[in-house]
Formats: C-alpha cells, sequence, structure tokens
C-alpha cells in the first residue's frame, strides 16, 4: 500500500464518508449500501466496507492524506482505528446523481402505498401510481430522504384528501368487516361501535346482532377490542375484504 502525500487514486461507483478532525478534513471510500451494515454491527470486516484501506483529503481527486496528519489528529499510528473511527462517526456523503436516484425511487415507493391504501372515493376503484405521482408533483409534495415510505405516504394522502376540487380525489379504501355478538351485547354497545362504522351495509338485531359495514382500516382495532372487552369473547369482528378493486 503507498502511503506517500501526492498519491492519486482514481475510484468509481463510490460511497465517501468524511470527517474533520484537528482542523483537516479526512475521508475514506467505501462500497455503497455497507456503511449503514458496518454500524449496525452486520458488517464487521473492514475490507468488505472499504474499496481501498487508505485515509484521503479529497477521495473524488484521489488525494491521499499524510500519514503525519492523520497520526497527529487521530492520535495514533494505526491506520484502522483512524479508518474505523471516521466510519463510525463520520458523515456519509451521497453525490446528487445518487441522492436523485434515491429520491425517484423512494417517490415511486410512496405512490405505490398510496395506491394500495386509498381508492376514488367516486369509483372505488384504484388511482394508478403514475396518477398519484402527478398529484404529489401538483401539490408539491416534498420527498424526504431521511423519513420512512409509510409515514410520508399517510401523511401524502392526508394532503391530498385535503387538497380541494382540482386535486385527485381519494380517500383512504375502506374494509367490510362482518360484527356477531349476542343480542342484549349488541344493544348495550351499538351506538359505540357506529361512532367507528363509514357505512352500514346490513345491520339485523334479534336474538343475536348482526352488522355487516364498512371501515377505515385505522378503526380496526378500536372496534375489535370493543367487542372482545365487552361481550368478553362472545362477539366476533371477522374481515371480508377490501371494498374496491
Amino acid at each position: 500500500m503507498n502511503k506517500q502525500p501526492g498519491t492519486q487514486i482514481k475510484l468509481t461507483n463510490v460511497s465517501i464518508v468524511r470527517m474533520k478532525k484537528g482542523g483537516k478534513r479526512f475521508e475514506i471510500a467505501c462500497y455503497q449500501n455497507k456503511v449503514s451494515e458496518f454500524r449496525s454491527g452486520v458488517e464487521t470486516d473492514l475490507s468488505e466496507v472499504l474499496q481501498i484501506e487508505q485515509v484521503f483529503t479529497n477521495v473524488p481527486k484521489g488525494q491521499v492524506a499524510k500519514r503525519d496528519d492523520w497520526a497527529k489528529c487521530f492520535v495514533t499510528d494505526d491506520i484502522n482505528k483512524v479508518i474505523e473511527e471516521i466510519l463510525r462517526k463520520g458523515e456519509l456523503q451521497i453525490n446528487n446523481l445518487e441522492r436523485s436516484h434515491q429520491l425517484s425511487s423512494l417517490s415511486r415507493e410512496i405512490a405505490t402505498l398510496v395506491t394500495e391504501m386509498t381508492v376514488d372515493p367516486t369509483t372505488n376503484r384504484k388511482h394508478t401510481v403514475g396518477m398519484i405521482e402527478k398529484s404529489m408533483s401538483e401539490v408539491g409534495y416534498s420527498v424526504k430522504a431521511d423519513k420512512p415510505a409509510k409515514a410520508q405516504a399517510l401523511e401524502l394522502i392526508k394532503k391530498l384528501s385535503e387538497g380541494g376540487e382540482n386535486v385527485l380525489p381519494i380517500r383512504r379504501a375502506r374494509m367490510r368487516v362482518r360484527i356477531t355478538m349476542p343480542g342484549k351485547d349488541g344493544k348495550r354497545i351499538k351506538e359505540s361501535v357506529m361512532k367507528e362504522v363509514e357505512e352500514v351495509e346490513e345491520d339485523d338485531m334479534g336474538m343475536e346482532w348482526e352488522a355487516i359495514v364498512q371501515i377505515n382500516p385505522g378503526s380496526f382495532r378500536t372496534i375489535t377490542d370493543l367487542v372482545n372487552n365487552e361481550t368478553k369473547g362472545k362477539g366476533r369482528v371477522e374481515v371480508m375484504g377490501n371494498v374496491g378493486n
């Protein structure tokens, strides 16, 4: 390994981890996706993480750091200890092309989740991924690289559903469920159950109360807990599928 200052090493398809220490900048060249694996403990072999076991001042230009500089700043002559500290504490740099690709992939993932969770309220049919992506742009929704796709999908659904007449009509896809329980329990808790219901398809009260209703997925746990607790296990809530295609 050549550690002389001024050495030029050209690297491609590289992820860079950068760290400032002692007033100087140090960088290491890593394989994509391996940094997070190392930090989480999945990968422990440095040779699997690093494209080259070397400390740089500038990876894209291939400028190798002087040994005296990193030894002084990190107070060690062991280059592996220096590399490990940079790897664990440094800032992962993402180039513009890579960032653009990541955001594009994340945007598609968010749009796909939205199509799975929603329907057009006028037809009960799902929108296409392309229609959702177009609407994201129209309402000015900015994808965030550091936030989970599902959380952003729920945010987007809220934004689209509040967007007014010119925005894609959208609502959460409903679940169809059958609720059954003894009539005496039904008379006592029916009002509480119906507060969580969006639409009633069938409602038959006799010795047994049976209802087929449409609910928002978020209400399923509330209804299930209410029925189980209030009927002491005698009531049932069965999923019959989703409303729409």
